[in-house]
């Protein structure tokens, strides 16, 4: 029905070769009076394998032949009254995998670019968000305008350190806050006392876990409901 056809890819400057079978069946009695009926059958497999292929990519030919042939050997309905289905063989000219190929090294090479400065960008605000670190950084970026250290530093109050991608919500939260929590102790008598709260806390907390988990481990008496 359709012989070496060229659909676009997923790129759209690099094309299939595609040849499509198609059967087709009018399901109505008597006349048609629709001409010739492998026209509208040719144009909708067409356009189910074309709007199948332009989601994939000519690298991977197996995948692609077997999404255009899962599409279009369902059948489906080109006009009332005439259903239509087919199968389709796939290939790659060798100038259209050359272009493909080159196009996913470019992408490769973007793709770490971009890694890359954001990996950079990452290291910058977590020396900037540090005040110790942005101090040495300063000095050593611009030896020449230490008095402009104070003016930096009041554009960039409030900016928070990268968090790791990993962190849940739960994590990232109590990292923050722990961290925003020491940066605000200056003197040692408050890291003092912040520090025998935390103890305090934990300890508490921990008796409570062992309390909940004897209890629950204890034997109920015979007859009696659970506690």
């Amino acid at each position: 029905m359709l012989s070496n056809e060229r659909i676009a890819s997923r790129i759209s400057s690099v094309c299939f070769t595609v040849t499509i079978t198609g059967s087709w069946q009018w399901t109505h009695p008597g006349d048609t009076g629709c001409g010739d009926l492998a026209v509208p059958a040719r144009e909708h497999l067409r356009r189910q394998a074309a709007e199948i292929l332009c989601r994939q990519s000519v690298l991977d030919l197996a995948a692609a032949h077997d999404a255009a042939n899962s599409a279009l050997t369902q059948g489906g309905c080109a006009m009332p009254g005439l259903e239509v289905a087919g199968t389709a063989e796939l290939s790659v000219a060798a100038a259209d995998l050359a272009l493909a190929e080159e196009h996913a090294r470019r992408q490769q090479a973007a793709d770490l670019e971009h890694g890359e400065e954001l990996h950079r960008l990452a290291q910058l605000q977590r020396v900037l968000a540090d005040p110790d670190l942005r101090r040495v950084w300063w000095i050593a970026r611009f030896p020449d305008r230490f008095n402009d250290l104070d003016d930096l530093a009041q554009i960039l109050k409030g900016l928070p350190a990268p968090q790791a991608p990993q962190d849940d919500d739960l994590r990232g939260d109590i990292r923050r806050f722990t961290d925003d929590l020491v940066t605000t102790l200056h003197t040692p008598q408050q890291r003092e006392v912040f520090v025998q709260a935390l103890v305090q806390t934990l300890t508490a907390l921990g008796h409570h876990l062992s309390s909940a988990a004897a209890l629950r481990q204890r034997p109920h008496d015979p007859g009696s409901a659970p506690a």
